[in-house]
């Protein structure tokens, strides 16, 4: 086990300790009430539990300022293991005198691990330890006793698995097509855009006879959507019922004239025209 240089905090608590004023010359509204201290720090501890175990490992979900119960023994050591790919930046010790604290890793790439090792020099002694990485941090309450330790501690990171659901998500979203059977030869993409010339201008319209799809540069998943209005022969302009896929406005409906319209002082409009050769068959 390799030994990890945790850097002394006295002569920094010394010169804190000399700035400060003393407690009894602090504004009483200003002091901290070690009651509510402890009752916080006790409603946030979570101790291992029966279903916490996992063979010997306890493995906890893992939750930010939460504070994790460890029991070790003297002569046994309990290793701390951490995300794969996580990349250790600190430990910190209440009692670095009595505990032996070490660090060291296991696998290479992304399944790289690293653990952390704590060991205590003998029963009844009990100090918080902080473990910072470049994800998140870690607080943990180490106790030791003449009993059994615990072989190894761990954690599952449901954020983190929501947030890597949503991202497969949009890939699988962004990836899949925008609409099922189109027939190529049933295409057309006879429709003028004219009007402004905002950053969401569409790149071009087009219809298999049944839906209108609308086409518009990347820049549409970064900015604020235009709404899509169908320009009626009267000139009358009405909302219509369409979806978005991707950087596309799916209609289903033919128009011969629709508008998209952003903005409320200063307005942009962009008007999508379709062929004159097929006006009056809008459905």
């Amino acid at each position: 086990m390799r030994p990890h240089l945790i850097p002394s905090t006295l002569a920094l608590g010394l010169l804190l300790g000399a700035a400060a004023p003393p407690p009894q010359d602090r504004p009483a509204g200003r002091q901290g009430s070690p009651a509510r201290v402890l009752e916080a720090n006790r409603a946030a501890t979570i101790a291992p539990g029966p279903r916490s175990f996992v063979n010997a490992a306890a493995v906890h979900p893992f939750a930010e300022g939460a504070i994790y119960q460890v029991h070790t023994a003297p002569e046994r050591i309990t290793d701390i293991v951490l995300e794969p790919g996580e990349t250790l930046s600190a430990i910190a010790s209440g009692d670095t005198a009595r505990w032996v604290i070490g660090d060291t890793t296991s696998g290479s790439g992304a399944g790289r691990r690293t653990h952390v090792l704590v060991k205590p020099f003998s029963a009844g002694l009990s100090t918080n330890l902080v473990i910072t990485t470049d994800r998140r941090t870690y607080h943990l309450a180490l106790v030791s006793s003449a009993g059994p330790a615990m072989t190894s501690v761990s954690w599952t990171y449901p954020q983190d698995a929501l947030i890597a659901y949503r991202r497969a998500a949009a890939e699988a979203e962004a990836a899949a097509p925008v609409a099922d059977g189109l027939e190529l030869d049933a295409l057309r993409f006879d429709y003028a855009i004219s009007g402004d010339r905002p950053a969401w201008r569409p790149l071009r319209a087009f219809d298999n006879g049944h839906q209108t799809f609308i086409e518009f540069p990347a820049a549409i998943a970064v900015g604020e959507a235009p709404p899509l209005f169908v320009v009626g022969e009267n000139g009358e302009a009405q909302l219509v019922n369409y979806r978005q896929r991707g950087r596309f406005y799916i209609v289903d409906r033919i128009f011969d004239a629709a508008e998209l319209r952003l903005g409320a002082r200063h307005q942009e409009v962009v008007r999508i025209t379709r062929g004159a050769g097929r006006r009056g068959r809008a459905s």
